[in-house]
């Protein structure tokens, strides 16, 4: 008789809780130091880097809504993607705007079913790529602008999950994504207050307007994560792919950073015009 107790189901999911968080935290180690290196040396690295992420998010949308299949439908869309990144380098706004514009009609039409889920998944990676762009080309307060959004949405997810599993409690929207409680919401928002105020306090912005520019990032970010998870949902999919160890597929990780970009790009060229986004977002 074997002296080994049997696993029980309660200590095979801790092992794999365990060897996910094991993932996850290896993952971030390389991939977050490889984001933030890029995005300082900014210009056609950051563009490239860009736009290889808008065309696997691309891919990936096309994979949760069944077309990826369509080989046509794919590279047209990836290839709007990389031609409109490359205008916007290139300081053309206005083209990169048409171009994205008629790979989304074009794509569209290239399939008989979910026309809707085609055209909003090339949305979804235009409006990515078009923000983290124009955000980073601002080349006085680019830079800044891009680490405030991405440590936002960075603490966001990690309050939400170590605040989630720590204290649990009621859920936050149970139908769409049974794991997400209002702990870990708050835990999120939380932590993106502590990096709002470290930005003001190193003198990168006033206190109050980054504070509050850093909760509605947290609670934007949120509603990001939340609306994948009911894409994902509609479509009975986990993961949008398994790319990356420990975390899924790239839309399950940019999920939260692509509402924050988009959100912050809009802030700042509300305020500061195409040629000072990052500028318009960051000076009150």
């Amino acid at each position: 008789m074997s002296g080994v107790a049997p696993e029980t189901p309660a200590t095979s999911n801790t092992a794999k809780a365990s060897s996910n968080l094991y993932m996850r935290v290896v993952a971030a180690l390389v991939l977050a130091p490889l984001t933030i290196a890029v995005a300082w040396i900014g210009g056609w690295p950051w563009t490239c880097i860009v736009i290889a992420a808008a065309a696997l998010l691309y891919f990936e949308w096309l994979m949760i809504v069944g077309v990826s299949g369509n080989r046509l439908v794919a590279a047209v869309g990836i290839v709007a993607l990389a031609i409109a990144g490359i205008c916007l380098m290139l300081r053309r706004t206005d083209l990169a705007f048409g171009i994205a514009a008629a790979g989304i009609v074009l794509a569209a039409a290239l399939v008989r079913e979910r026309r809707g889920w085609v055209a909003g998944g090339l949305v979804y990676a235009t409006a990515a790529l078009i923000a983290s762009i124009v955000v980073r080309r601002d080349p006085e307060f680019g830079f800044v602008a891009l680490m405030f959004v991405l440590l936002i949405v960075w603490v966001t997810d990690i309050g939400g999950y170590f605040a989630g599993r720590g204290i649990g409690g009621p859920k936050l929207w149970p139908r769409v994504s049974p794991k997400k409680t209002w702990a870990g919401a708050i835990g999120g928002l939380v932590l993106g207050l502590v990096v709002a105020a470290g930005f003001a306090l190193l003198g990168f912005g006033k206190m109050l307007p980054l504070l509050l520019l850093g909760a509605v990032l947290s609670i934007v970010s949120q509603f990001g994560d939340l609306f994948e998870s009911a894409v994902k949902r509609r479509f009975d999919v986990k993961d949008s792919s398994h790319i990356i160890p420990g975390h899924g597929g790239l839309l399950d990780r940019l999920d939260g950073f692509v509402a924050a970009i988009v959100f912050a790009a809009l802030i700042g060229y509300m305020r500061g015009g195409l040629d000072g986004v990052g500028r318009g977002f960051m000076v009150w």
